[in-house]
């Protein structure tokens, strides 16, 4: 198995990218919004000017300046390799600025991925 770790740089491709592994076969993605230093020194997105009674105009301006980190665990390399093409159709060629970072890593034990519904279904 495999944890990928995807850094969006756009967040308005969130959902094109989520399409994607979703057809690619993905089961589940957890989302994150996140940032990184550059864009901190370039963009400053790390706001701490949000007024003591934000709108959710405040809010929404504030994500916007975020990118999106997608998390996800596949079983195989073939996998792997269906999410990082599925990923660049959306995004472009990751090698390039502003697509983002995909890491791979291996996983060596993992628990809860395959929950047995309890007496309710859920």
């Amino acid at each position: 198995m495999y944890m990928i770790f995807f850094v969006l740089h756009n967040p308005e491709l969130l959902e094109q990218v989520l399409n994607a592994w979703e057809e690619a076969g993905v089961g589940g993605v957890t989302i994150l919004p996140s940032t990184g230093l550059a864009r901190i020194r370039a963009k400053g997105a790390w706001r701490d000017d949000l007024p003591l009674f934000p709108s959710l105009e405040d809010f929404q301006e504030h994500l916007q300046n975020l990118n999106r980190t997608l998390i996800t665990i596949v079983e195989n390399d073939a996998m792997v390799d269906k999410v990082v093409a599925a990923t660049q159709r959306v995004t472009g060629d990751l090698n390039l600025p502003n697509t983002g970072i995909l890491s791979v890593l291996p996983v060596v034990r993992s628990y809860g991925l395959n929950r047995i519904p309890d007496v309710n279904g859920t």
